[in-house]
C-alpha cells in the first residue's frame, strides 16, 4: 500500500512540475557532461604521459659549423669526439642508466625534417649540414636524465643535451589547463543543477502542501512525506547522468576511438570501453546532487 501510494505521487509530482523537471535533467547533463570530459581529458593525459615516456628519448646533439657553445670552439664534432661519446655511453658509469641508443647522422637528421615539416614552405630550404648530427638514448629511468646531462653536457663535440620529456611536459600543462578549466565550468553547473533542484522540489512540496498536512495529520512518517519529493529529483538526475554518460560513450567511440585513433595511429588514445569506468562516478554524483539538495530543501519547506 505505502510502495503504491510512494508511486502515485512520484508519477504526479513528475506530472504537475514536467518543465521544471525537464530542466533539472538538461542542467544535470550539462554539468556532469563536463564532469565527465574533465575525467576523459585526465585519463588521456595519463594514457599520453605512459605512452609517450616509454619512448621519450634524451638527446645529445653535437657540434655543426654555426654553434655558439664553449665546447664547439673546435668547430663540428670530429670522428674522434663522436667516437670519445661513444666511448663514455658504452662505459659502466653510464650504461647502466641506458637501455640502448642509437647515432643520427646530419643526413638521417635532414630527412626525419622533411618528415616532420614536409607540408612547412622552409622544409626546402634546409640543408643536412645545418642540422646537428645526435646520439638517441633511451633510458632505464626517464626521470634520471640529470645523469646524462652532466655526463656530456662539457664533453668537446657536444653543443647540447636535450630530454625529449621536457617539451613533452609543455604540452601536458596546456591539456592540465584544459582540463582545471572544465572541471571549473562543471563546478559552475553543479551549483545550478543543486539551486534548479532545490527549486524543483520546493515548488512541487508547496503545490501538495494541503495533501502533506492532512499526511501529517493522519500519523505518515516523515519517511513516507518526504520520499516521493526526493525521488522525483533522484530520478531526473538519473537521467541526466545517463545521458550524459552516453554521450561521452559516444564521443569515445565514434570521434576518439574511430577518428582521432585512425588520423593519429602513432598516438595512444583512450578507448570507448576506458570512457565507462566513469559511468558510475556520473551516476552517483547525479543521486547524491540530487539526494542532498532535495533533503536540505525538505527540512526548510516540510515541517514534519
Amino acid at each position: 500500500m505505502r510502495l503504491a501510494f510512494v508511486l502515485a505521487e512520484i508519477g504526479g509530482g513528475l506530472r504537475r512540475n514536467l518543465s521544471m523537471v525537464v530542466s533539472v535533467i538538461l542542467v544535470t547533463f550539462v554539468s556532469l557532461t563536463f564532469v565527465g570530459a574533465a575525467g576523459m581529458l585526465q585519463m588521456q593525459i595519463n594514457q599520453m604521459k605512459g605512452f609517450w615516456y616509454d619512448k621519450v628519448q634524451v638527446a645529445i646533439f653535437l657540434c655543426v659549423d654555426t654553434s655558439t657553445s664553449p665546447t664547439c670552439a673546435g668547430g663540428p664534432a670530429t670522428e674522434e669526439q663522436k667516437q670519445n661519446i661513444q666511448t663514455m655511453l658504452d662505459a659502466p658509469a653510464v650504461k647502466q642508466y641506458v637501455t640502448s641508443w642509437t647515432y643520427e647522422s646530419q643526413d638521417d637528421a635532414l630527412k626525419h625534417f622533411r618528415e616532420q615539416f614536409a607540408n612547412s614552405p622552409i622544409v626546402d630550404s634546409v640543408t643536412a649540414d645545418q642540422l646537428p648530427a645526435s646520439f638517441r638514448v633511451n633510458m632505464v629511468d626517464p626521470e634520471k636524465y640529470q645523469i646524462i646531462n652532466e655526463s656530456f653536457a662539457a664533453t668537446p663535440g657536444v653543443e647540447t643535451v636535450i630530454d625529449q620529456r621536457q617539451l613533452l611536459e609543455r604540452l601536458f600543462s596546456v591539456m592540465n589547463v584544459a582540463s582545471l578549466v572544465a572541471v571549473g565550468i562543471a563546478g559552475l553547473m553543479i551549483i545550478c543543477a543543486i539551486l534548479l533542484i532545490a527549486t524543483t522540489i520546493r515548488l512541487s512540496a508547496f503545490s501538495r502542501r494541503r495533501e502533506t498536512g492532512i499526511m501529517r495529520l493522519v500519523g505518515a512518517s516523515k519517511m513516507v512525506i518526504q520520499l516521493p519529493f526526493v525521488l522525483e529529483g533522484v530520478i531526473a538526475a538519473v537521467i541526466g547522468a545517463s545521458l550524459a554518460s552516453v554521450t561521452l560513450w559516444t564521443v569515445g567511440k565514434f570521434f576518439i576511438e574511430d577518428y582521432l585513433a585512425d588520423q593519429y595511429k602513432d598516438t595512444a588514445f583512450i578507448s570507448a570501453n576506458q570512457v565507462l569506468i566513469l559511468v558510475p562516478g556520473l551516476l552517483l554524483l547525479g543521486i547524491l546532487l540530487s539526494g542532498v539538495s532535495s533533503l536540505l530543501t525538505l527540512r526548510k519547506y516540510l515541517k514534519v
